[in-house]
């Protein structure tokens, strides 16, 4: 091999580094990815074909799906174990987006369509996101708003897929319609007692069998089973609904075609299922690569899960993402790299290209209930309670988050969502903690008077810190703080900023200072920053204010202290300073 063929295959490696994971993959690992790749196929094959019906789309969909994302993040993703695929999360989000498009001729083609689109979208957005190193955006969602989304998508999905698991369908949309609908056609006996018997058996095998054993292939066993009881009990003729034939062979590469005055709105779902696609492979990816010692890299995570949702967009599938579960038993499996993903994909390929009739029997209650176990683990009960008990404006984030979903549906729910992430960390900026300080005899320094009584203080000294950066949205609340305290009885002489938190100064919040300077000047009270730190005094010199010049800056809060104890000739006496926030 020459030089200029090794140069362009290590251009080819760092661009695809897929490649690079097969020019040196050891034979000695086909073993372990070919057992782990053949088992998580038991489970990509039945939750692909759930997921896309979740996502209001055919079944084969959700097969096309994942085969394609299997092998578009083999080649670009940079984890060795990751497993992408349709998501239960994602399902209701895509769901949302494209039926509304796709109900003026109820075709599943132009679902298909539409499917295939958005998942072009969001593959392009994630793929944008991670060349321009953006990966700060799956910060959006914060935990308490993730936690909250992710209860009102469980409760959406569950309410969802309830029909199918009675053997009836219904005419409704959003979660309290679904629900009206599913009691009224319970009430009215709609229910199907052989479909409900296969979906709720179905659904506690699934259940028990994870809790119990883990590492089991619990929705292979539930789906042969239902299969076996179908071919047992003739259970087409009692009722239940079946998958029926699949298509047979792969599907052709395709260039979804939707009208131009849809792209908006394919646009807007595509933004919400990136973030949420975003935020559970960066997490999903950070748990397994602690768990295997390797590095995780945001952005090319982001490159890698873009790859995949693009790959499927060109063959009839949807946007997709990391799944924790299928992760876990892969790794469980003895996966050690990207061809345990080329396993699973291989082998549905050969179930579709020999075998496309081994799920016509598979009952459509059983899908159902894979989709509800799923949606069940996306519920955390128990992590509300612990924002509940550990911190109540977390707890209401949550709150409000899960209402949002459940009220306004699924993507003006993740709109609100991050929409009070942001608002909460503008809210923290605009209102962040604020302290006296003061000293304690028997502790070294100053410490917060409002969480350590102090026993000593200086006439005339008022120690205040500010825990923020000094912005246009917080200014004015600084302003006003300082000015609380200048006009305590008697009056501060000096006010010291303890400066340490404040890691800016923008130029409203500079002009604020200079203003604040002449009233407090005229008040007979200095005010002066100790331990600012050298980019933001910078900073702030560059402005040229006048009353902020040298002499009002100081190394250390002790520093400070000293000089205006001996410029005003004052000692320490015992009591706690009679000055205090309101």
């Amino acid at each position: 091999m020459t030089a200029e063929t090794t140069s362009r295959l290590d251009t080819f490696s760092r661009a695809i580094p897929g490649l690079a994971m097969l020019r040196s993959y050891r034979p000695a690992l086909l073993g372990k990815d070919l057992v782990a790749g053949l088992v998580v196929t038991t489970l990509l094959v039945p939750q692909g074909m759930a997921y896309a019906e979740l996502a209001g789309l055919p079944a084969i969909t959700g097969l096309y799906t994942t085969i394609l994302a299997l092998v578009g993040y083999a080649l670009f993703g940079p984890s060795r174990v990751l497993i992408l695929g349709p998501d239960s999360s994602l399902g209701p989000m895509i769901a949302a987006t494209v039926l509304p498009l796709a109900a003026a001729d109820g075709s599943s083609t132009t679902a298909v369509a539409y499917g295939s689109a958005l998942a072009l979208m969001v593959g392009a957005i994630t793929v944008f996101a991670g060349v321009f190193k953006l990966g700060f955006v799956a910060d959006l969602l914060s935990k308490p708003t993730q936690i909250g989304y992710m209860n009102g998508l469980a409760l959406t999905i569950l309410v969802s897929q309830l029909p199918k698991l009675f053997g009836f369908s219904v005419d409704a949309d959003g979660l309290f319609d679904e629900a009206v609908a599913f009691a009224k056609a319970v009430q009215d006996g709609q229910t199907v007692g052989a479909s409900l018997a296969v979906g709720t058996t179905c659904l506690a095998l699934i259940l028990v069998l994870q809790r119990l054993w883990p590492i089991f292939p619990s929705v292979l066993a539930a789906v042969v089973l239902a299969i076996a009881a179908v071919a047992v009990f003739n259970l087409d003729e009692r009722g239940v609904a079946l998958v029926g034939e699949l298509p047979s062979g792969f599907p052709p590469f395709t260039f979804p075609s939707v009208p131009l005055g849809d792209l908006a709105l394919l646009f807007a779902g595509a933004l919400g299922i990136s973030l949420v696609s975003l935020t559970d492979t960066i997490s999903t990816a950070s748990v397994f690569a602690d768990k295997t010692g390797a590095e995780i890299d945001g952005n090319r995570e982001m490159i890698g899960v873009g790859a995949a949702s693009i790959a499927a967009g060109f063959f009839q599938g949807f946007p997709v993402s990391t799944s924790g579960s299928r992760t876990a038993v892969a790794f469980q499996s003895g996966s050690r790299s990207q061809v345990t993903g080329l396993v699973g994909a291989a082998t549905i390929v050969a179930m579709l290209l020999v075998a496309p009739g081994l799920l016509r029997n598979l009952p459509q209650p059983a899908l159902a209930a894979v989709v509800i176990a799923a949606s069940l683990s996306l519920a955390d009960i128990a992590g509300l309670r612990r924002l509940r008990r550990q911190r109540r404006s977390d707890f209401v984030l949550a709150l409000v988050a899960f209402l949002s979903v459940a009220i306004l549906g699924v993507l003006p729910g993740i709109a609100v969502a991050v929409g009070m992430s942001i608002l909460n960390v503008f809210r923290r900026v605009w209102w962040p903690h604020q302290a006296i300080l003061g000293r304690s005899g028997d502790v070294r320094g100053y410490h917060d008077t409002a969480f350590r009584r102090t026993t000593e203080h200086l006439p005339g000294l008022a120690i205040y810190r500010f825990d923020a950066p000094l912005l246009f949205a917080n200014a004015r609340t600084f302003r006003n703080q300082v000015r609380r305290l200048a006009a305590i009885e008697p009056h501060p002489v000096w006010i010291i900023v303890a400066a340490e938190p404040i890691t800016d100064v923008d130029t409203t919040a500079a002009d604020m200072l200079e203003d604040l300077d002449d009233d407090l000047t005229q008040g007979g009270t200095r005010i002066v920053f100790a331990e600012l730190k050298d980019a933001v005094q910078h900073k702030i010199e560059s402005y040229e204010l006048a009353a902020l010049s040298g002499d009002r800056f100081y190394p250390t809060i002790r520093t400070a202290v000293d000089v205006y104890a001996a410029g005003h000739d004052v000692a320490w006496v015992s009591g706690p300073s009679p000055y205090h926030l309101d």
